[in-house]
């Protein structure tokens, strides 16, 4: 599992991802795009996990966007009821391609401005079996995911600050796996009312 970071306010926030990918039947090492725009909601969606899973659900995320009536809302109540819908297929898929069952698991965050609300707002999700429904929780504040490298720092919006708590996950949960999992670059999305921006903030 590679990185993922949320923190938030009322009035802005960001979401981090790093861009290492792999080919779970090749192996083949490249860079992927974990963190996706909805831009004309100021909405970000980024994951971690399985790459194509998470293109499934930003591409349906994206096409609910061009309904009239669309909201961030709306979207957030809907993500989770469609991972479990989708998730059959995926596992049909990795048997098919005689992957390892175990490693089969997402977790998806929508984060953006709610107009209704006049504030940012998000939601993470998580999946990794069909037996159970996706773990659904609003996002206060925000999630670092690995979660304990950073138990020591404090909450920084700051591009280094982002990028070294990006080094300091890849690290550990390199370590952890005992290959790599996380590396690339840290790309970060920082978003407030009526503004999305995408930066690079460096390597890993």
């Amino acid at each position: 599992m590679s990185i993922l970071n949320v923190l938030m306010t009322p009035e802005r926030a960001f979401v981090a991802v790093d861009t290492l990918a792999q080919d779970a039947v090749s192996g083949e090492v490249s860079e992927g795009a974990k963190l996706l725009l909805i831009p004309q909601h100021n909405i970000v969606v980024a994951g971690r996990g399985s790459g194509q899973f998470f293109l499934r659900i930003y591409q349906l995320c994206l096409e609910a966007s061009f309904r009239k009536a669309f909201s961030i809302e709306q979207i957030m109540r809907e993500v989770g009821p469609v991972m479990d819908q989708l998730w059959p297929n995926y596992v049909q898929a990795a048997l098919d391609a005689e992957m390892d069952l175990d490693q089969l698991q997402a977790e998806i965050v929508v984060v953006g401005w709610s107009k209704a609300q006049g504030r940012i707002v998000g939601s993470a999700y998580a999946k990794s079996d069909v037996e159970h429904h996706a773990r659904v929780a609003a996002l206060v504040g925000g999630i670092a995911a690995p979660g304990q490298p950073l138990r020591d720092l404090p909450d920084s919006f700051h591009p280094d600050a982002i990028l070294a708590a990006g080094r300091r996950q890849a690290e550990y949960v390199n370590a952890e796996e005992g290959r790599h999992v996380a590396g690339g670059r840290i790309i970060a999305a920082f978003l407030q009312r009526g503004e999305a921006i995408v930066r690079d903030l460096g390597a890993v």
